[in-house]
């Protein structure tokens, strides 16, 4: 396997620290002015999504294994199920917030929105640029052996996206909801 470069793991820091400020914003905002009430969260849901997303560390490691082995075609189908497995995560997300709007809690509806939606609505957008990312991978493979720092690059990515979203579950759906 090949190291990840410089260059992307200052960008995953800076990331980080992007996703530390939302999460320490939204813990100190829920302290003060209460989180959201467990009965708007579906967390075993959510947790059926989280699972996939969690899932797809696993199969985009492997698509890395393989692509760096020179295995084509398992190099694909490991990224197929990765990206597969990403939409779904991103799927259930949007029919929670549907749930959600439906249920009243909009970004504007008070403190709580606003924090839940901008924490969970960035990942989500990672998440979102994270399968754009997969995809022009797949794209290429298609025509070509991808480069191997790019594949590098992008599971480096994925990984973190799929660790942020531990972080957000944890504080979120487990920790902060009444």
């Amino acid at each position: 396997m090949q190291r990840t470069p410089l260059g992307m793991l200052l960008f995953i820091a800076s990331e980080a620290f992007f996703f530390l400020t939302l999460v320490m914003s939204y813990v100190y905002l829920s302290g003060h002015f209460g989180g959201v009430p467990r009965h708007y969260l579906a967390v075993p849901r959510t947790a059926l999504f989280s699972v996939l997303l969690f899932a797809s560390s696993f199969t985009v490691h492997r698509a890395a294994h393989a692509a760096h082995a020179g295995r084509t075609t398992r190099f694909r189908a490991w990224l197929g199920a990765t990206i597969a497995l990403g939409a779904a995560f991103l799927a259930g997300q949007g029919t929670e917030y549907h749930d959600l709007l439906q249920a009243g809690l909009t970004p504007s509806s008070n403190i709580f929105g606003s924090a839940f939606f901008t924490v969970t609505g960035f990942h989500g957008l990672h998440v979102l640029v994270g399968l754009v990312l997969l995809g022009v991978l797949a794209l290429v493979a298609d025509r070509e052996h991808p480069r191997q720092s790019a594949v590098t690059c992008i599971t480096a990515y994925w990984h973190f996206v799929d660790a942020v979203w531990v972080v957000v579950f944890g504080v979120i759906y487990l920790w902060m909801a009444p």
